[in-house]
Order: C-alpha cells, then structure tokens, then sequence
C-alpha cells in the first residue's frame, strides 16, 4: 500500500483532507484517529504533525505526505516538493521597530528571533549575513520588546499585529508558502501508485479552478465564439435543430466565467450555463 503523511491539525489539516476526499479517498471520521486504511484505493494515511512529516517521508517510513514549503525547506529534510497545492499560502517577511534596520544587510550582529529557524539561517547565508537567530515557538512579535532580539521573522498577511506591536515589515520576502506533496529523495519517483495519487490530486486542482460552459450560438459567429472559449485542446460542437445554430461546450477558467458569458452575450450567444467540474482528468 501506498502509505501517506496528512497534517493532524492546524491549517493545513483540513484544506488537506477536503482535497483528498474530493479525489476519491476514504478519510478519518474523528481527530483521534491517527491512521486510515482505505484498501479500495491500496492507501493507508498516517495523521501527523505538519512540522514532522518531512522528516518521515525523507526517512523513507513513508512514501509521500502533505505539508507546507516552509515547513519542508525549514526541517532540512532530504524531501522534495513534487506538487503545489494551491492552499494553505503565507509570506515570511523580517519585521522590527522602526528605524533599527531597512533589510538583511542591516542584520550583521544582530539577532534574530523567528519559528523558522532553519528558513532563517538559509536565507541569511544566501545574502552572506552574519547574524545571531534564536528559536521561538508561536508569536514572535513580543520578542523585541522583551529584549531577546532587535528583529524577527515571521508569517505576514495583513500586518496588523505587527503594527499593533509597534513593527514594521522590512526588506522583500524571504520567501511564499503553501500546502504541497512532498516525497523523499531515495522515492521512485515512477512509481504507478504515487502517479495515480498525484493524477487525483491534479484533477481535483484543474475542477476546482475551471468550469464547463455550453451556450448556442449563430454559425456565423461560430469562429468569434471560439475565440472566446477554446477549451483545452477544442471545445465540442454540435448542430441544433434549427437551423444556422450551433451549441458549444468547453472548459473555461473559473475566474474568468462572467466576463466570458458577457462577451458571448454581446456576440449573440443564449443560452449560457455554467456548470462545476467535480472531478477530471487531463
């Protein structure tokens, strides 16, 4: 079987198991279980801390797990990103008191408090900067003020707490994050089991980001209405009844689907419907 790492909890748990279970996968039924057998798909799923399931699957104890990029590059695990998963995105971001420091280069001598030690270390490295990090667990806001650090490191969204805490971001990024699939380096990377796994997981991303769009449309502005919605690699056409009509089906962005059906409005196009894709393969 093949065996999976899931996040147990925190904010990767749940946008995780939605997925899998959108592709096809029998998931756990309450937070206590901390091992799912599903012998229909050949799987077994291990719930795990998020910050540890990069060092099991590198361990080669697992085939395969779901964690964050900064939780993957922050272990030091012999693991790699193998699928980003569109959720779960954060930016780590170097804030302090306004006037200590404009970015890195500023940091020779200083310390640096962060959750992330290992992200921290790396990126200061890269930029040839000599500075102290100590490692916290949770909010790292309060660290300047008691005086354990001139600066910290940080997942920022908005800023607010930052900026409640008298901070300000400095320097660009030190990098984005979100949720991926991850394996260990030693993995068979052509292995059929993990190909159907990621082939699910992949459809799943491609349902949720396009929709299927049918509309009838005049022949004579077939070739406009084309334009408008490819498809993929073409979308369907049928003849209608009456004639000099023609009805269209293809898949189109998600994002884009109102301003597409206002455009094929425009062209003459009636009858337009949009419909969820729940599942797909490319």
């Amino acid at each position: 079987m093949l065996r999976i790492a899931v996040p147990n909890k925190g904010s990767l748990s749940g946008p995780a198991s939605a997925m899998l279970h959108e592709a096809g996968y029998r998931m756990r039924k309450e937070s206590k279980e901390l091992v799912v057998v599903d012998p229909e798909n050949e799987v077994e799923f291990f719930y795990l801390r998020p910050k540890d399931i990069a060092i099991y699957v590198s361990s080669g104890k697992l085939d395969i797990g779901i964690t964050g990029r900064d939780l993957l590059i922050d272990s030091g695990a012999s693991a790699e990103e193998i699928l980003p998963l569109n959720f779960g995105r954060s930016t780590f971001r170097y804030a302090t008191i306004p006037g200590t420091a404009k970015g890195p280069e500023d940091f020779h001598g200083m310390t640096i408090a962060t959750s992330y030690e290992g992200i921290v270390a790396n990126h200061l490295a890269e930029k040839g900067i000599e500075a102290s990090v100590v490692h916290l667990d949770g909010a790292v806001e309060t660290a300047i003020q008691l005086g354990v650090a001139q600066i910290i490191a940080d997942v920022v969204e908005t800023g607010t707490s930052l900026r409640n805490a008298g901070l300000e971001v400095i320097g660009e990024p030190i990098m984005t994050s979100e949720a991926v699939v991850i394996r260990g380096n030693g993995t068979d990377p052509e292995d059929p089991r993990a190909q159907q796994f990621l082939r699910r997981l992949q459809g799943v991303l491609v349902a949720r980001s396009y929709v299927m769009m049918d509309y009838d449309c005049r022949a004579e502005h077939l070739e406009r209405a084309v334009a408008l919605t490819p498809g993929l690699e073409s979308p369907t056409i049928s003849p209608l009844h009456n004639e000099g009509w023609v009805a269209v089906r293809a898949m189109v962005p998600a994002k884009e689907a109102q301003r597409i059906m206002d455009d094929l409005y425009e062209l003459g196009a009636r009858a337009i419907l949009t419909t969820s894709i729940h599942a797909c393969r490319l």
